[in-house]
């Protein structure tokens, strides 16, 4: 076998794991969200940059505001999971690259200049490390179902400010008996890989 990763932690990470649109009612905690974290902050990003921002949607008072500016089609679920988290990019990321990348003391300086390079940058890293988060989330036990399927500005206008562009909404928990579709076809290697 071409993989050190033991068979069954493939399976947890990936072979197994699905997309969850139901939960059963166990709730998830702030020690297995900071777990989660823990974990998954190590993976790699440009100039190490970690723009990535998660905002924990816990109170039935917030839960409501983000139901409203879900997609129609998102809102069950939303409404009904353990735990949604929002994530998004801090478009001023470069403020912490002093303290992130400090072997090169002009980092901070390179995104200063140009919001829309930060915006494109934010953008690009803040989508692996959420990326690495769902990763997280299936490490943890626990089942992610991310969604795209929001009003943007709604979401930003509700939970963050200006410097934090929303990527997209996770829902988190234990899967439900029904939580996933019958799982869609992949395309294979040859289809994927040139090498020249």
């Amino acid at each position: 076998m071409s993989l050190v990763l033991d068979p069954t932690a493939q399976d947890l990470l990936f072979r197994e794991a699905r997309t969850a649109n139901t939960f059963t009612d166990e709730p998830v905690t702030d020690e297995q969200v900071q777990a989660i974290y823990d974990l998954v902050k190590y993976g790699p990003t440009s100039m190490n940059q970690s723009p990535l921002r998660i905002t924990l949607v816990r109170s039935a008072e917030a839960r409501e505001r983000l139901v409203a500016v879900m997609a129609e089609g998102n809102r069950p679920k939303t409404a009904a999971a353990p735990l949604v988290a929002i994530l998004s990019a801090d478009n001023e990321f470069h403020e912490e690259l002093p303290q992130l990348f400090p072997h090169f003391p002009g980092a901070k300086d390179v995104f200063g200049g140009s919001r829309e390079f930060r915006e494109k940058s934010a953008a690009l890293n803040a989508s692996l490390q959420a990326a690495y988060f769902i990763i997280g989330v299936r490490a943890a036990g626990l089942a992610a179902g991310p969604m795209s399927g929001f009003d943007a500005a709604g979401v930003q206008k509700e939970f963050l400010d200006d410097d934090h562009t929303p990527l997209m909404v996770v829902n988190i928990g234990r899967p439900g008996e029904d939580a996933a579709f019958p799982r869609s076809p992949r395309l294979e290697s040859e289809q994927v890989i040139t090498t020249v």
